[in-house]
């Protein structure tokens, strides 16, 4: 009997009907979080340092950019509020500006600290969170879900590198993370049926959020939303006639579709859900796509290997070729595209050409281009000096 028993084991093994207790489940949180490790890990803050302080480009560059900045400033005076009431188009916009550059100023303190040993800047964005975390209740108006991802996308970042590098104190921590959980993880947790860019900058928040908190539940439903609204944004031709949709969204034809992808009918691969509006907010949600498979990757699951990978460098291509002054064809967005795809492209060309040897000839061209790249004061930061051809 124990014979038999052992041969049903095995055969259940090879046939995939059960699996080995240690073995980690698809797109699952880890069973142990890594820290730091929210979009840059300590293998990579060190090579960035050590690179910094032997004065090579283009981190040299990268941090002498980042230190002459406004968010570097350790005179910076944050400026919180209970509510942050932001409207479409940031109008009105009451607090809205101050608290996502407070929190990538907090960020930007964060790395300042690391690569200096200065705690001046450890001590300065301890500061900015703590003024946030003891005065912040709420998000209102129209863009309080997208604004909530955006600043959510930082602090977390500026967290992580503190908590897990500083060398001091950092008293009022627990306050924060109490923050995170209550006032921006709520309204970011479960998605957004907008232009897709709103919800994958929230699940950049709440990914970062939940690795923080150690929130294995939010991590998996955040990365699990992260997979369909990818596979929605980026168009590969394997996904046939159409783009996938999300279902919440009721995308169910032809025409409801083609309005959606901004009146672009004609899908090829790396197109994106909003190219044809316009290369700024497409460059968002690419943004958002390579932090939070990068994240993932320092938290034991590479994404890059998957759809999401494929549709990061397909995207990425797609759009640096225009970016980079090709004329767009008649059939793409009527021939005319609104170009600034912003300070995008390191992370996703780091993880797939020099990580994993993919050509990506470019954007190559473009991130070469472009360093050292800086922030668009929205939700990305200083990515040449973390990224940069960084092996880690």
């Amino acid at each position: 009997m124990r014979r038999t028993a052992l041969l049903a084991t095995v055969t259940a093994l090879v046939a995939g009907a059960l699996v080995w207790p240690a073995a980690r489940q698809a797109d699952a949180a880890p069973v142990t979080f890594a820290h730091p490790g929210v979009a840059v890990s300590k293998s990579q803050l060190d090579f960035a340092r050590t690179k910094v302080n032997a004065g090579a480009q283009p981190w040299k560059a990268a941090y002498d950019q980042m230190m002459a900045s406004k968010y570097a400033d350790l005179n910076r005076v944050p400026k919180p509020r209970a509510t942050v009431e932001c409207g479409s188009y940031s109008n009105p916009n009451y607090g809205c500006t101050d608290e996502r550059e407070d929190a990538i100023a907090a960020y930007t303190d964060a790395l300042a600290w690391y690569i200096t040993r200065d705690d001046r800047y450890a001590k300065k964005s301890i500061a900015l969170m703590d003024a946030w975390s003891a005065v912040i209740k709420e998000h209102t108006n129209s863009n309080a879900p997208l604004q909530t991802g955006w600043a959510g996308s930082s602090w977390p970042k500026a967290a992580e590198l503190i908590k897990y590098t500083y060398t001091g104190t950092w008293a009022n921590s627990g306050r924060f993370a109490t923050m995170l959980r209550t006032v921006y993880l709520p309204e970011v947790i479960n998605g957004s049926n907008s232009n897709g860019n709103w919800e994958l900058s929230m699940m950049e928040a709440a990914v970062g959020i939940s690795v923080f908190l150690e929130d294995r539940t939010s991590y998996d439903k955040a990365i699990a939303k992260f997979r369909t609204r990818t596979a929605a944004y980026i168009y590969l031709s394997s996904d046939g006639a159409l783009p996938k949709t999300v279902p919440s969204q009721n995308l169910d034809t032809t025409a409801k579709i083609v309005n959606y992808w901004q009146g672009q009918s004609t899908f090829v691969t790396g197109l994106t859900q909003e190219t044809c509006r316009d290369f700024t907010h497409t460059g968002y949600g690419i943004s958002a796509i390579s932090h939070i498979a990068e994240t993932s990757r320092i938290q034991g699951e590479d994404l890059y290997g998957t759809d999401v990978g494929e549709r990061l460098r397909q995207a990425l291509g797609f759009q640096s070729k225009y970016q980079l002054g090709e004329a767009a064809p008649s059939w793409l967005c009527g021939g005319s595209l609104t170009l600034g795809l912003g300070p995008v492209t390191e992370t996703g060309y780091n993880a797939l050409h020099n990580r994993l040897g993919i050509a990506m000839t470019n954007t190559q061209k473009l991130t070469e281009q472009n360093r050292p790249s800086g922030s668009n004061n929205l939700f990305v930061a200083w990515e040449t000096l973390t990224d940069g051809d960084n092996p880690n």
